[in-house]
């Protein structure tokens, strides 16, 4: 289209066409039978005969605010100040569009040329992490309730700053708010919700800042015969999910029909009641099989047993593993796991 209109000048030149009210004297007839369409597009701007609709594009709105201080800081009190403001103009701006923060952003700039940025979630979780030659430190909060109270606001901003160290002053921080409209939520019959989320939010970000990330969350069993073998994972309050699963109330409801009858309870089995850890114990053998166990926690001779249950794994890494379970019930009547592996014999736990 381009080259399309350049010729177009070029002909119109050579033609002594050089103003718009001489293009505009031309028949229009004559001028689309030399020049085409895109002749007589250009006859009708010149002759004011074409309309162009405008449309009204908003720019996106930013929610920010920033501040450079005059000197350098070395202490939480002046920047907790400065986000203080900071909230109460954001949380007034975007309630006049009926708006509330979903997400948070706090940029803090030094005064050296290197600077650590990180993303983490409220509990303190951290999702991903980058070293960077700037002088910026950032942190992205997740509310687990959009609101635009400022006192919890502000709660969780200074929860983050009191376990936060750096070795160059401040000279800037800038605060960003992601907005969300608030949330209304309607609950089922055997649905549940969180009585105050900022309150469990504040408390996993505590605890994780007291213990770290590796030791706050949900532990998770490893696809693996290992015995205590689990990982944590971010702890996420689900409202409607229930413990197994599912979120379908006529699947809940069914469910718990299921699990009673006439209005009893039906039994789904023992439950090992684990040592942690587990005890050592001295074990006399006949035969490779116990016939007596001695430990302070658990001392009598074996009546039955059941094993050994081999069980092992990793054996392609330097994390291999191997132990032999038994199942013994003693002549007290009191029936027990036992696990012999690499570092002897061990009691895992009582069955009740």
């Amino acid at each position: 289209m381009e080259n399309t209109v350049r010729e177009i000048f070029s002909l119109l030149h050579k033609w002594g066409i050089h103003t718009v009210g001489q293009l505009a004297a031309l028949d229009k007839e004559e001028l689309a039978a030399r020049l085409g369409p895109e002749g007589v597009r250009m006859w009708e701007r010149a002759s004011g005969k074409s309309r162009r609709l405008l449309r009204l594009v908003r720019p996106p709105e930013s929610f920010r605010e920033s501040f450079e201080f005059d000197y350098e800081i070395e202490t939480a009190e002046p920047l907790l100040f400065i986000l203080r403001r900071f909230l109460e103009q954001l949380t007034l701006r975007l309630s006049a569009i009926y708006l509330v923060p979903r997400e948070l952003t706090l940029r803090i700039t030094f005064s050296n040329s290197r600077q650590v940025r990180h993303r983490t979630d409220l509990s303190g979780w951290r999702n991903d992490s980058v070293v960077a030659d700037q002088k910026i430190y950032e942190h992205v909060f997740k509310i687990p309730q959009p609101t635009g109270d400022v006192d919890l606001l502000f709660r969780m901003l200074q929860t983050h700053l009191e376990n936060f160290q750096s070795d160059h002053p401040i000279i800037a921080v800038a605060l960003d708010a992601q907005p969300t409209r608030p949330t209304g939520q309607q609950f089922g019959l055997f649905e549940s919700t969180l009585r105050n989320p900022h309150q469990l939010a504040e408390t996993l970000a505590r605890l994780t800042a007291l213990l770290g990330p590796d030791h706050v969350g949900t532990p998770v069993l490893e696809d693996t015969h290992r015995p205590d073998a689990f990982w944590i994972k971010p702890f996420m309050w689900d409202s409607t999910a229930d413990a197994n699963g599912t979120d379908d109330p006529q699947a809940l409801l069914s469910l718990r029909k299921r699990r009673t009858r006439r209005g009893e309870a039906v039994r789904e089995g023992v439950a090992l009641r684990r040592f942690r850890p587990s005890p050592s114990v001295s074990v006399l053998l006949d035969q490779n099989k116990p016939v007596h166990l001695h430990s302070p926690q658990i001392n009598g001779k074996v009546e039955d047993q059941r094993g050994p249950y081999l069980l092992s794994g990793n054996w392609w890494n330097e994390k291999s593993w191997a132990c032999a379970e038994w199942d013994v019930q003693l002549e007290t009547e009191t029936i027990c796991r036992s696990n012999q592996n690499d570092n002897g014999w061990q009691i895992e736990g009582i069955y009740d």
